[in-house]
C-alpha cells in the first residue's frame, strides 16, 4: 500500500520505506539507497518514475547502466510498489569442481573460443552491428518502412566511438562490449552514458530518423533516468511520428510538438510524456498495440509488434527466419528468443526463402533450444561457446555428469514449458502471428527492396515449426511430447 524497497543481506531480508525515494529518477534512486546503507558495494535493481506509473515498457535498471528491458518488469514492480531490491552477500558461491571450472574458463579465453567470433565487441560494441546490418538491408528506418538509412555512419560504431572515453566490461568478462560515452559541446553536451548500443541506435535512431549520435545519447540516458525499454520507446515515438505524419494525431495530442521524423527537438522531449503519461505519451504509455487501438483510423496498420512486444533491431522482409522467430517467441518479437540473422544475414543462407527455416530457428547456431539452455545457467548471449563446452561448464559448475544431449534436451524442456504457460493463458496460433506492415507493406531499399513476408509463405514455415516441436496445428504442445520431455 505504500513504496517500499526490498534489502536482503546474507540471506537475511527486510522490507524498507521507499517514500522519500518515490519519484526520484533509476540512477538518483540507486545512490541514494547506497548512500542510506552505508555501503558502495551494494547492489541494486530499481525502477524509475515509467515504472511508478506503470508505463507497459518500464524496465529495471540494474548498477546504473544495465537494464532488464523488455517487457515491462518495471511495471510489475511498480503495481506492487516495489522501488528497488538491494542486495549484499559475502558467503560465496560453493562449485563443487571448481578446479575444473577454472581450468576450462582459462582454456577457452586463452585459445579464442569465447572471443573468435565475437571480434565485433572488443573493437565497437554493439554499435559495430549496425553497419552491418545496414549492409544486409534490415536496418529499421522510419517505423519499419524502410530496410536502410541513408545517414547511418552518423549513427555507427565509428560515429559512437567519437564520444567514447573508455571501454567498459562487466566483471570478468573477455569481451568487454560496453562503451562509456561523453557528449563534450552541442546542446546535449554534459550526457554520460554506458552506450548507446546498437539497438537503440537502431529504434531510437534510424527508425525515427534521429542521425544525431549525441541527441541519441541523451535519448538512451533520458530512457535510463525514467526507467523506460529504449527499443520499445524508440518504437512508440516512430509510430507516433508516422501518425501525426499521417494527420491521424495533431499537435493538440502532442503537447505542441511537432512531431515528425527527424525531429530532434520533439524526439526529446517524447521519453518524458511516456514515462509521467502525459498528452500522448499517456497513450503510448500502453504500448504500440493498445496506442493504435485508441488512435484508429488504420493505425494498427503501421503498428508493428507481436504479441503486443515492439520490433528489436532487425526488419524481418530481409530475414524471413526472423520473422518466425518474432511469431514463435513466448514473449511477442523478440531478439533475445532465436537470431536466424546470425545465419541469413551475416553467414550464408538465403534471407528469403522458407527451406528450412523453422529447423533454424529452434535448432540453429542461436536458435531457441541453444537460447533455453544458456539462460538456465545464467551465461551472458555474446559468449559464443557452442553446446559441447556449455555442457562442459555446466558439468564442472554443478557437478553433474551432463551430455551434449542432456543440455540439448534441458533446452527442449524449458521452451515447452514456458509454451505450457502461455497455452494456459489462452495463446494459440492466432497469436503466432505477424503485423499488418510485414505482411503487406513492400520494404523499401536494401537487398529486401520490394520484399513483404507473404502469409502463405509464414503459414508453411509455422506448420513446420509446429510439426518439429511435437505441438499441434493450434500451437499446443501435443500429450505424446509433454511425455517424451518428461513434463507430465
Amino acid at each position: 500500500k505504500k513504496p517500499v524497497y526490498l534489502w536482503i543481506k546474507d540471506g537475511k531480508s527486510e522490507i524498507r520505506d521507499a517514500k522519500h525515494l518515490w519519484g526520484l529518477d533509476s540512477l538518483e534512486t540507486e545512490k541514494r539507497i547506497k548512500e542510506e546503507l552505508g555501503d558502495e558495494e551494494v547492489k541494486v535493481a530499481v525502477i524509475g518514475p515509467a515504472g511508478e506509473n506503470l508505463v507497459k515498457t518500464a524496465c529495471v535498471t540494474v548498477d546504473t547502466y544495465r537494464q532488464a528491458g523488455r517487457g515491462g518488469a518495471g511495471a510489475v514492480m511498480g503495481a506492487k510498489n516495489l522501488k528497488a531490491i538491494a542486495i549484499r552477500g559475502h558467503q560465496g558461491v560453493k562449485v563443487p569442481n571448481i578446479e575444473e571450472f577454472i581450468k576450462l574458463t582459462k582454456e577457452l579465453t586463452k585459445n579464442d573460443v569465447v572471443i573468435e567470433d565475437n571480434l565485433w565487441a572488443k573493437t565497437d560494441g554493439t554499435p559495430g552491428f549496425l553497419q552491418m546490418v545496414q549492409e544486409g538491408g534490415i536496418l529499421p528506418t522510419r517505423n519499419f518502412q524502410m530496410g536502410v538509412f541513408e545517414h547511418a555512419n552518423e549513427i555507427d560504431g565509428d560515429a559512437v566511438k567519437k564520444i567514447l572515453v573508455r571501454r567498459r566490461a562487466c566483471y570478468g568478462c573477455p569481451l568487454g562490449c560496453g562503451n562509456l560515452t561523453q557528449v563534450k559541446e552541442g546542446p546535449f553536451a554534459g550526457t554520460v552514458i554506458e552506450g548507446p548500443d546498437y539497438e537503440t541506435l537502431a529504434l531510437g535512431g534510424s527508425n525515427c530518423y534521429i542521425h544525431d549520435v549525441a541527441a541519441i545519447a541523451k535519448y538512451n540516458l533520458l530512457c535510463d533516468k525514467l526507467g523506460l525499454d529504449t527499443i520499445s520507446t524508440g518504437d512508440a515515438i516512430a509510430f507516433a511520428m508516422e501518425c501525426f505524419e499521417k494527420g491521424l494525431i495533431t499537435k493538440e495530442d502532442t503537447n505542441g510538438l511537432e512531431l515528425t521524423f527527424g525531429n530532434v527537438e520533439a524526439y526529446i522531449e517524447m521519453p518524458n510524456l511516456i514515462a509521467h503519461r502525459k498528452a500522448i505519451g499517456d497513450v503510448l504509455a500502453e504500448g504500440v498495440r493498445k496506442a493504435a487501438e485508441k488512435i484508429g483510423k488504420g493505425a494498427d496498420r503501421f503498428a508493428v509488434q507481436v504479441k503486443g512486444l515492439e520490433f528489436p533491431g532487425y526488419e524481418p522482409r530481409g530475414s524471413i527466419g526472423m520473422s518466425l522467430a518474432y511469431a514463435t517467441s513466448d514473449r511477442g518479437a523478440c531478439h533475445m528468443r532465436s537470431w536466424p540473422v546470425n545465419d541469413e544475414v551475416f553467414g550464408d543462407m538465403d534471407p528469403f526463402t522458407t527451406e528450412g527455416k523453422a529447423e533454424l530457428v529452434i535448432n540453429g547456431s542461436i536458435g531457441q533450444n541453444l537460447y533455453c539452455a544458456k539462460w538456465s545457467l545464467v551465461v551472458c548471449d555474446f559468449y559464443a561457446i557452442g553446446w559441447e563446452n556449455i555442457a562442459r561448464l555446466a558439468s564442472a559448475a554443478t557437478g553433474w555428469k551432463l551430455s551434449v544431449d542432456d543440455m540439448k534436451l534441458i533446452g527442449e524442456r524449458i521452451w515447452n514449458l514456458i509454451r505450457m504457460f502461455n497455452v494456459r493463458e489462452g495463446f494459440t496460433r492466432k497469436d503466432d502471428t505477424l503485423p499488418y506492415r510485414i505482411a503487406n507493406d513492400p520494404l523499401k531499399g536494401g537487398k529486401a527492396d520490394g520484399h513483404v513476408v507473404k502469409p502463405e509463405d509464414f503459414n508453411k514455415m509455422l506448420d513446420e515449426y509446429y510439426r518439429l516441436r511435437g505441438w499441434d496445428k493450434e500451437g499446443r504442445p501435443t500429450k505424446e511430447k509433454l511425455k517424451q520431455l518428461n513434463l507430465v
